[in-house]
């Protein structure tokens, strides 16, 4: 297990539990189940305590936390006969982005999203989800093909971002989010968005202008990361904690805002701590969505997602 800065009291504590059972493993005359229990108890009251009410700075240590379920951890668990496929059709093939055909509940459907990786090798194969432009065509590819063949299209978002490398801008990374964007708009399929991790910048919103966007509960969304508006406002990224505050990203502000319909719940402790449970929770957020969505004409799918987007916001310019 993994533990962010402000568990560390957490980690002591079941350190200590798991050297009193090492103990026991080498010597089976000793008895430490009474010391071993106290010192779990004790560790389960402080996971409740810890994550009670975590302040928007400690949900993105949370939300970026590397033993989260990524994206091919939910296409593995939640669809069956997933058939990937790669390649914009005119450049590359983008690893940080996976998609392809596959079903949910025996339903066909189309599913996209970022993937992190889990390993160093992984890591770097997948660019740390950081998508260029050929991952952004390549989802345009899919949901072109969604819409040809009356598909739902999921989108699984985790993401600090697009690449901002200089190939990536001389290829048109820019124009590839738009585009992507556009798509989102246009295709009469019912489109449904989880964010399950980061959901950062237009990297996120290529992929999730969608009819319904659910959040995990410890996920966060946001037009920037909070060490680079740090970074711009106050010229020091160091002031990450009150730009977390400042950009209202978390799951909570973003539903009373309108921006997200629906919140995940995750097991306490956060999803690296209930794998299953989270994902078994997002393939019942993603069977309701797609209910609420069943037998709406493509005409009104597109014209309902627009005026969705359209209508964020409007409150607060009236007020």
């Amino acid at each position: 297990m993994n533990y962010l800065e402000f568990e560390k009291p957490l980690a002591e504590i079941e350190g200590k539990a798991e050297e009193l059972r090492a103990l026991a493993r080498g010597n089976p005359e000793m008895d430490i189940s009474k010391e071993a229990e106290a010192l779990d108890r004790k560790a389960e009251s402080l996971l409740k305590d810890l994550y009670k009410d975590l302040t928007p700075w400690r949900k993105c240590q949370v939300a970026r936390h590397p033993d989260r379920p990524h994206c091919k951890d939910y296409i593995d668990a939640l669809f069956t006969e997933y058939t990937a496929l790669a390649g914009d059709r005119n450049f590359a093939d983008d690893h940080a982005v996976m998609g392809g055909l596959a079903r949910f509940n025996d339903m066909p459907v189309v599913v996209i999203g970022h993937e992190k990786g889990n390993d160093t090798k992984s890591r770097i194969e997948r660019n740390f989800g950081m998508a260029r432009p050929e991952g952004y065509r390549k989802a345009i590819r899919l949901m072109e093909l969604a819409h040809r063949f009356g598909l739902p299209v999921i989108t699984l978002v985790d993401t600090p971002g697009a690449y901002p490398g200089k190939g990536a801008e001389e290829r048109g990374q820019a124009e590839a989010i738009a585009r992507s964007t556009q798509k989102c708009l246009e295709i009469g399929v019912p489109l449904i968005s989880i964010i399950i991790g980061e959901g950062g910048s237009g990297g996120a919103v290529a992929f999730a202008t969608a009819d319904r966007i659910a959040m995990l509960e410890h996920s966060i969304y946001s037009v920037i990361s909070p060490e680079g508006c740090a970074s711009i406002l106050w010229k020091d990224a160091e002031k990450m904690r009150e730009a977390a505050e400042a950009l209202r990203l978390t799951a909570q502000d973003l539903q009373k805002l309108g921006v997200v319909d629906r919140i995940v719940s995750e097991p306490v402790g956060g999803a690296q701590r209930g794998r299953k449970e989270t994902i078994a929770a997002v393939g019942s957020a993603i069977e309701a969505m797609l209910k609420e969505l069943s037998g709406k004409k493509p005409v009104d799918l597109v014209k309902s997602r627009r005026q969705k987007f359209l209508d964020m916001g409007s409150k607060g310019l009236a007020a």
